[in-house]
């Protein structure tokens, strides 16, 4: 191995060990790119090597967060940030919980299917997988204990419910991957709404086969009232105002009438209404979901800038080069491959937040499956579409990661609002079957590519 190949090594291993020391990933990353671009500068002085880095290196992290900065789509975060603590504070969820419990009370495991589409109606409008969980969990998991319900069966429903925020549209992981990729936000978000939907009809289907197979796990309460044109007036006024908004932030989009930086500024303003509408709004409720906001968008940027630089130096030292001579070597023919890079991608989940994996490592491997050679067709409508359906495939997989055992996050946020005496094994039993159908949603995704990309493709074609 020449001294790059040694120096990119060397610059994951630093990397991976730096994760554990409970620095911040925003730091470990740039002060990772300095410090190898000061080790690559020092190398060429002293040890006659030709690595290419010197301080210049570091001057061209400028130029890059000059663009991140002038990037019209990434403006798109706060909107979309705020458009899901709003909702989050708006009581939106709580009024659905309280109508939709009437609809489906006399069902077997009718709560858990609650549960389930006050997820889905949450991932359409908030994204945010951590609210998600803790919000579901705070409301749903008292009553379904209360109706007897199995915990595990509870328990795996309320985080696989959460976690759907980081596929359905509009995720901001999915903008972060378009812009990442030179993607069409609008093609994402389209081809992520059938996997998005299959998957929670999945989990709906599991929990109705439950409740008929093992009553016990999901029984119908005792005092369940027949349901009545009032009950789906009901449910109708809890849900229309929230699926408006899904559907203007959404349409407007893939209408073609409004950027989704647009779009998502109508949703920050229509999250606001509906918060006005409930009488949940105050301005200290806007200064929390600001405050919120703020957090999380520095959240992100900082780890934009930290990625930027690390990226910059590894790409200078012919670390993309090396990455795809490695994956295109394996003798796994083109779907091997993109097994073998799923499998890496699940595991890294584990450790890395989605953010770092989109911003790192996500370009990385576009150029390899591009020159994979697949033959994804795209109608002639979708723009790479190879790429689209791989971006699936890897929040398929993310979402995945943050549900298996021992260490995904979304049981950790489960856990922290979980009463004490809820054992961790029992949120790892509920959750086994949830991953077993994410699995088998993403392998249905890997053969059926169409599933994907029929509806941008019908939707602009």
């Amino acid at each position: 191995m020449d001294i790059n190949e040694i120096l990119v090594i060397a610059m994951f291993l630093t990397f991976i060990a730096l994760l554990f020391t409970g620095i911040p990933v925003a730091w470990v990353l740039g002060g990772t790119g300095v410090l190898f671009a000061g080790i690559g500068y020092l190398a060429d002085l002293h040890l006659d090597t030709i690595t290419g880095l010197d301080y210049t290196t570091l001057g061209l992290v400028v130029n890059r967060l000059w663009k991140i900065m002038d990037n019209w789509i990434l403006v798109a975060l706060p909107m979309f940030i705020f458009m899901g603590i709003m909702l989050d504070k708006s009581g939106v969820a709580e009024r659905l919980m309280q109508s939709m419990q009437e609809l489906f009370g006399r069902v077997r495991g009718g709560l858990a299917i609650t549960v389930t589409a006050i997820g889905i109606i949450l991932a359409a409008s908030t994204g945010i997988i951590g609210a998600s969980v803790v919000l579901l969990a705070v409301m749903s998991l008292s009553t379904m204990t209360k109706q007897g319900y199995s915990m595990p069966l509870a328990l795996g429903t309320i985080a696989s419910a959460g976690t759907l925020g980081i596929l359905i549209p509009p995720s901001i992981m999915l903008v972060i991957m378009a812009d990442q990729l030179g993607l069409s936000v609008g093609d994402l978000f389209m081809g992520a709404v059938v996997p998005g939907l299959m998957l929670g009809a999945m989990y709906i289907i599991y929990i109705l086969i439950t409740g008929w197979l093992k009553p016990g796990a999901a029984p119908a309460p005792e005092d369940a009232k027949p349901v009545t044109p009032a009950a789906f007036l009901n449910v109708m006024k809890a849900v229309l105002p929230t699926l408006l908004l899904i559907f203007v932030v959404l349409g407007s989009i893939f209408a073609g009438i409004a950027t989704p930086t647009e779009a998502s500024g109508v949703g920050a303003f229509g999250a606001t209404l509906l918060a006005m509408y409930n009488r949940k709004f105050s301005f200290q409720v806007l200064k929390e979901v600001m405050s919120g906001t703020m957090n999380t968008t520095a959240y992100i940027f900082a780890i934009f800038i930290g990625a930027t630089c690390f990226a910059l130096v590894l790409r200078e030292l012919g670390g993309d080069e090396l990455i795809e001579s490695f994956l295109t070597g394996l003798p796994f023919g083109p779907y091997g491959i993109i097994f073998f890079i799923l499998g890496v991608i699940f595991l890294l989940g584990f450790f890395l937040d989605w953010i770092e994996i989109t911003l790192i490592i996500l370009p990385l491997l576009a150029p390899v499956i591009s020159a994979l050679g697949l033959e994804i067709d795209g109608y002639g409508v979708v723009d790479n579409p190879e790429l689209v359906w791989f971006v699936m495939l890897v929040a398929m997989a993310l979402q995945t990661s943050f549900l298996t055992p021992p260490v995904g996050f979304a049981l950790f946020y489960l856990k922290g609002v979980c009463p004490p005496d809820v054992k961790l094994t029992d949120i790892y039993k509920g959750v086994i079957p949830f991953i077993l159908l994410q699995l088998l949603a993403l392998l249905v995704l890997i053969f059926l590519p169409q599933l994907v990309l029929w509806l941008p493709a019908n939707a602009y074609g």
